[in-house]
């Protein structure tokens, strides 16, 4: 299964409205890779920009995957990978 970069924003936008309890609409995301630090992302919620990284990224993923598609995914199935877009494979 692959996850492309929207699927990716998707899930960080609902993980971290959950934790902030704000609607999701309310949470923006930009996806992020460095060649020093890898992957990360930049949140935008009430006002306030926050970066998370992969293994943050990684813990969105699973529970996205749990919630909307009910697949029990552990975080070692799931390789970020950087393409034309950054997408996630998961095992």
């Amino acid at each position: 299964m692959r996850l492309n970069e929207q699927d990716i924003i998707n899930a960080i936008c609902l993980h971290m409205a959950e934790r902030k309890q704000l609607h999701p609409s309310q949470v923006e995301v930009e996806l992020m890779w460095d060649e020093d630090y890898g992957f990360s992302a930049e949140v935008f919620a009430e006002g306030r920009n926050q970066v998370i990284v992969a293994a943050n990224i990684l813990e969105a993923i699973e529970r996205y995957l749990l919630k909307e598609h009910n697949l029990r995914v552990f975080r070692d199935q799931i390789r970020l990978i950087l393409e034309d877009e950054i997408v996630a494979d998961i095992a």
